[in-house]
């Protein structure tokens, strides 16, 4: 097994390799607005799976898909050159979750925004139902303390008195 850097540069490689040839050498109509976002290859370096994503609609992605099954080979060939490693890894092509994912949190952000904006709105002519600020504070503990000890030296003088008699 190779070790993690090792892993990560070969996936660098193919990273760049497989954009590069996208960009230039595959000639394939049905290619779509391809951009690769992420490389990820085995310990073993065997196989790689090349994250992807297409601008445009579900038709395209599944035309640029096609497109790259059938270009899997001469995209392989050209890895296992600009790796210069004993086994070229086997690619496979994946269609990346990642703006799917993003867009499903932007529009639950949203809602969030929105409701939070309906609370705002409906909480401005709101009044509390009791005191403004219903918790004890510094200054009512020294007077009740104040109050306290007040209390507990007329206890004392009174027993005091009551012990004189």
């Amino acid at each position: 097994m190779a070790d993690a850097a090792r892993a990560r540069k070969v996936a660098d490689r193919i990273h760049e390799t497989v954009a590069r040839l996208l960009q230039g050498r595959i000639k394939d109509p049905r290619l779509g607005f391809v951009t690769v976002t992420d490389v990820r290859v085995t310990g073993d370096l065997q196989q790689a799976t090349v994250f992807y994503t297409v601008y445009g609609s579900d038709e395209e992605r599944e035309e640029t898909a096609k497109a790259l099954r059938s270009a899997k080979g001469l995209i392989r060939s050209e890895v296992g050159k600009a790796l210069g490693i004993r086994l070229t890894p086997s690619l496979s092509f994946q269609l990346d979750a990642l703006p799917t994912t993003a867009k499903t949190l932007e529009d639950a952000l949203a809602q969030a925004r929105v409701r939070d904006a309906q609370i705002a709105k409906v909480a401005e002519g709101a009044t509390y139902a009791g005191d403004a600020d219903p918790y004890r504070h510094d200054e009512e503990d020294e007077e009740a303390e104040d109050g306290d000890r007040e209390a507990e030296e007329a206890d004392q003088e009174s027993a005091t008195d009551a012990e004189d008699l």
